[in-house]
């Protein structure tokens, strides 16, 4: 059932208090999940999966070297960006210790792909992933609802001043467009982080600063050296702007449109998580090019759960939720990228000019 509209979440009045019934029902489903073996490794899929991303990055290579120069080139950009972001899937499951056994394997691997790969700090990525996760949609808390150029809620878009209440107004059309630069600010956001972070993990933010600066360094150096400097930097530009769109597109849909948790309200662990999640029709198709993340009602109920089983918990947990009348939320990939849009919209109508009325509109024009 997809949502078209956001509603906040509030604390239930103490003569409802649902959250003890809720938390007994989601151990209730824990059992559940882990007797059908749902939360088992799945060591065959993801060494499949590497072994398929790592062919495609040995094509794209191959393909640079066969088409020399030449604006085909950016083809081989295109791909490579979706590569790219097949490895931050990857990274993203390493960091939920959905691969491997053990944290510090699933740690280390995942600092690898992303430091050494993607480019970007995997201590960054974990710390603000991690508090999007315990606190999914709450204002004040989600890292991934915080203003910043685009605003995520009405109070946020009714502070903007200035030019940028012109594009906060158009957020929700312009979104798409804006997350061409997504890429380029992953990778900005998470240097700065390394150099401005937690003295205390000075030791680990400067091996990771290292690894990611060598491998900056190298990418464009290597791509000035191969290509003619305007190709090199068309190269890169496109492969970022994939990166960017892909990621963005996969991610943006799991939780805008939503419903928003006011802050101080406490909500037991099955609705926090099911509320403000939804899913995203398509099969083992959607499985692949979201890379797991279209599950993601069962992504925050079970962080740990390996791509694979997502599907099968899904049915488990859509019954669960019937039973205990939790409205679980689903829709198609194009029908979520319309409520992400006619959300952002709806939000960034805060940031019109209080003056603005439609007279004053047709008289200038626009």
């Amino acid at each position: 059932m997809p949502h078209s509209t956001t509603s906040t979440l509030e604390a239930p009045a103490p003569a409802e208090q649902p959250g003890a019934r809720h938390t007994g029902s989601y151990a209730q489903l824990s059992r559940e999940v882990r007797d059908a073996g749902l939360l088992r490794r799945a060591h065959g899929y993801y060494l499949a999966a590497g072994i398929v991303i790592a062919a495609g990055i040995g094509g794209v290579v191959t393909g640079m070297v066969l088409l020399g120069d030449s604006w085909l080139q950016l083809l081989m950009a295109a791909a490579l960006g979706i590569l790219l972001t097949q490895v931050a899937f990857l990274t993203h499951e390493a960091a939920h210790r959905q691969v491997f056994a053990t944290g510090p394997v699933n740690d280390a691997v995942g600092r690898w792909l992303a430091n050494a790969v993607v480019g970007i700090s995997y201590s960054w990525w974990m710390t603000k992933h991690s508090r999007h996760h315990a606190n999914p949609n709450q204002v004040g808390k989600d890292p991934d609802i915080a203003p910043d150029t685009i605003r995520f809620t009405e109070e946020s878009a009714a502070e903007v001043r200035g030019p940028m209440r012109h594009l906060v107004r158009r957020q929700g059309w312009l979104f798409f467009p804006l997350l061409t630069l997504e890429g380029l600010n992953l990778h900005v956001v998470s240097v700065r982080s390394l150099l401005t972070g937690d003295p205390a993990t000075a030791r680990t933010r400067r091996r990771e600063l290292i690894v990611i600066a060598a491998r900056l360094t190298a990418w464009v150096a290597l791509l000035v050296w191969i290509f003619p400097l305007g190709l090199a930097a068309a190269f890169l530009g496109v492969q970022l702007a994939v990166f960017g769109v892909y990621m963005g597109a996969s991610f943006a849909p799991n939780h805008k449109g939503m419903a928003l948790v006011a802050p101080g309200t406490k909500l037991d662990f099955l609705s926090k998580q099911v509320l403000t999640s939804r899913n995203i029709t398509g099969g083992w198709f959607m499985d692949v090019l979201m890379g797991g993340l279209n599950h993601q009602v069962e992504h925050h109920l079970f962080p740990s759960m390996p791509r694979p089983h997502l599907g099968r918990a899904r049915v488990l947990v859509r019954e669960h939720c019937a039973r205990h009348g939790v409205p679980y939320t689903e829709t198609s990939l194009l029908a979520s990228y319309a409520i992400v849009v006619r959300h952002l919209n709806q939000v960034g109508l805060a940031a019109r000019d209080p003056f603005d009325c439609p007279m004053r509109r047709e008289l200038r024009g626009y």
